[in-house]
C-alpha cells in the first residue's frame, strides 16, 4: 500500500473483502505491517477528528527532530517514527463470524504512517479458520 505521508489510512474494506472471499464462518483475521516506522490501529471511523487528535497527541509525545536522538539516518522524522511504531502496534487480530470482521459499530482498521514522506508499506493479512 502506498502512503502520502504521516497520517492514518483506512484499510477496513480491503481486509473485509479478503475475509469475505475466504468465506470463513468462524475464525481470526491477523493483520501485520512489516515496517519499523508504520503501525496499525483500530479506532473510530466515524469522526476524522479522532485520528487528527491522535496525531496531535503523538506530535506532543514524540516530536520530530528531537536533539536527544542519535539515530537520524533518514531525516528528522526517522527516529520519532520508530518510537511511534513501538508505542502503537504492528499487528492486530480481529475475530471473524459469518465471513465478517467482528468490529464494533464505529471501529475501523487503519495503517498509521509515521514518516512525513511517501512510502510503500507491506501489509500481510492472514485468515485462520
Amino acid at each position: 500500500m502506498n502512503t502520502a505521508g504521516r497520517g492514518t489510512y483506512e484499510i477496513t474494506n480491503e481486509v473485509q473483502a479478503l475475509v469475505h472471499e475466504a468465506a470463513t464462518s468462524v475464525g481470526l483475521c491477523h493483520v501485520f505491517v512489516a515496517h519499523t516506522s508504520a503501525s496499525l490501529t483500530i479506532t473510530e471511523n466515524a469522526d476524522p477528528d479522532v485520528r487528527r487528535d491522535l496525531e496531535v497527541f503523538f506530535a506532543d509525545l514524540v516530536p520530530d527532530d528531537d536533539a536527544r536522538y542519535a539515530h537520524s539516518a533518514e531525516g528528522p522524522d526517522d527516529m520519532p517514527a520508530h518510537v511511534r511504531s513501538v508505542l502503537s502496534q504492528t499487528n492486530l487480530t480481529v475475530p471473524i463470524s459469518g465471513a465478517r470482521l467482528l468490529l464494533g459499530t464505529w471501529q475501523g482498521i487503519y495503517l498509521w504512517e509515521h514518516r512525513q514522506g511517501k512510502h510503500q508499506r507491506r501489509v500481510t493479512i492472514t485468515i485462520q479458520d
